[in-house]
């Protein structure tokens, strides 16, 4: 923090000399600069878990069905129309005259390969997200058949969100060297893949009409920095145009600068605790749903997000974001501030000298200090293990986390079968192992029946919540910040659009 304090100050010494000029130059360029922490270090969209790589894989490759950002009502995109044939068979008609960037149509085949591919490579980094394909078929040039293994009325927003569409011929003659040269039908083309330091992106002149638009800015340069002082410098020294997901306390200094201006936006992602109920971490007071109540108490939520995510965010009883189906906010047991009450609680349970725990996570680690202060005044003694991301989500997986700190997304899918199998089907990070939980969640996502899917995912939240085993901590609000000379506008789904983007 320091180190990011020290560049920002340096940076608004500088900008009245610099970032003017160099704004106004890259307006004339007609070139978008973007810089973020996060560097796409595999382009192709299925193999990374990055946001980048979904925010990339937006902009250069089309979905089946495009999802309004505004209204969430998805719309025609590659495909024009389609219908259900039967409960798991979903038939698409497809845009006709639609072109890949290196020129080669695209047809049903491109969508029956890239749906067979993803299910059989063991590379693709998020099967979980096509769990419920069973396979496609091409039935001419323009219609295809996507079959599902199950029921699964989320299969449209995921369609929509997470299964861009490969050029299939041109794919299979590059085979590995594809990510360094990867063509889609998107708003944009890759033109250049310098590791994962740099990805430029030009319009394509030949987009269709379609709702995504066709970009009013030329080009795009994406690059990846160390850290949020690289990030902030790079926009204060007018060596970059657009950056997100700085410390929003930074966000005031920014926005004082003629130059510059901020926004914030919630977004669907959501911060937790996760409490280890089943004692897959071993025999731990964690197990008694009284004590899990305490701690719950003992947490002040609302402080916690007006001190680490200012400007809109929320504190969720239900595990799940409010606009997603099924999330019903209202049927969730409340767990006001109260640590008398915690203290109460932790004595009735037998543990009145308090006990020993650990507190795991891969977020900010003031944000697992300040649930660890706490805790300890109510006498959980939680130790903080703050870790990257792939060591605390491998070892969630092993089941070795008593208390977990995260974050999740949904991959910004508007529907709760997003949120709630991910921690309560038994999967890795379900530290719950309720069956009754299981059964309403994986209920709700083998029907089409929307008031017994939202009966059934009430039915989930009831229970999760009164039995303790997970705390939503707060809803995320991303920071941005950007040249004057751009027109951006944030989008509660964390998925910046540089294609709705202009410059003013």
């Amino acid at each position: 923090m320091r180190a990011l304090i020290l560049a920002l100050f340096m940076a608004l010494m500088l900008a009245p000399m610099l970032a003017g000029h160099a704004a106004h130059a890259q307006k004339t360029a007609d070139r978008l600069r973007v810089v973020w922490r996060d560097a796409i270090a595999v382009t192709d969209p299925y193999y990374n878990t990055q946001r980048t790589g979904l925010v990339l894989a937006h902009h250069v490759w089309d979905t089946l069905i495009y999802r309004d950002p505004e209204t969430l009502q998805l719309k025609p995109l590659l495909a024009t129309s389609w219908k259900y044939i039967d409960d798991t068979t979903i038939e698409f008609t497809l845009r006709p005259g639609v072109t890949f960037h290196d020129g080669s149509a695209f047809t049903a085949a491109d969508v029956a390969y890239t749906v067979n591919t993803i299910l059989t490579d063991p590379r693709v980094s998020v099967p979980s997200n096509f769990a419920f394909l069973a396979g496609a078929d091409a039935l001419d040039d323009l219609r295809v058949r996507i079959r599902l293994k199950r029921v699964f009325p989320a299969a449209l927003e995921y369609i929509a969100m997470v299964l861009p569409i490969w050029p299939q011929r041109y794919r299979e003659r590059l085979g590995e060297a594809y990510a360094q040269a990867p063509v889609g039908t998107g708003p944009y083309r890759v033109t250049r893949v310098d590791g994962a330091a740099q990805i430029d992106l030009a319009r394509n002149d030949s987009y269709f009409d379609g709702p995504k638009g066709r970009p009013a800015i030329g080009a795009v340069s994406l690059r990846g920095v160390a850290d949020a002082a690289a990030e902030v410098s790079a926009l204060m020294d007018g060596e970059a145009d657009w950056i997100w997901d700085f410390p929003p306390d930074q966000l005031d200094l920014i926005g004082r600068q003629p130059t510059l201006q901020t926004y914030r936006s919630e977004s669907m992602r959501v911060a937790y605790l996760n409490l280890d109920a089943a004692g897959r971490s071993g025999e731990t007071p964690l197990m008694n749903p009284i004590v899990r109540r305490a701690i719950l108490h003992a947490i002040d939520r609302p402080t916690l997000a007006r001190r680490f995510m200012p400007g809109g965010s929320r504190v969720l009883d239900a595990p799940c974001f409010p606009t997603q189906f099924g999330c019903d906010q209202a049927v969730a047991t409340k767990y006001e501030y109260d640590p008398a009450r915690a203290r109460t609680l932790l004595a009735e349970a037998g543990y009145a000298a308090g006990f020993d725990t650990q507190v795991v996570g891969y977020v900010q680690p003031d944000w697992m200090a300040a649930v660890s202060e706490y805790l300890a005044a109510v006498g959980v003694r939680a130790e903080i293990v703050s870790l990257q991301v792939g060591p605390a989500v491998a070892r969630s997986l092993d089941g070795r986390n008593p208390l977990e700190m995260g974050s999740w997304g949904s991959y910004s899918i508007n529907d709760a079968s997003a949120f709630l199998p991910v921690f309560f089907s038994f999967g890795g990070q379900d530290y719950a192992r309720d069956d009754a939980v299981r059964r309403a969640v994986d209920d709700a996502g083998a029907t089409v029946d929307p008031d017994a899917r939202r009966a059934l995912y009430a039915t989930a939240i009831r229970r999760i919540t009164s039995q303790a085993y997970f705390l939503p901590l707060f809803t995320y609000v991303k920071t941005y910040a950007s040249s004057r000379t751009l027109a951006f506008r944030p989008f509660g789904d964390e998925l910046p659009r540089f294609y709705l983007s202009a410059w003013r």
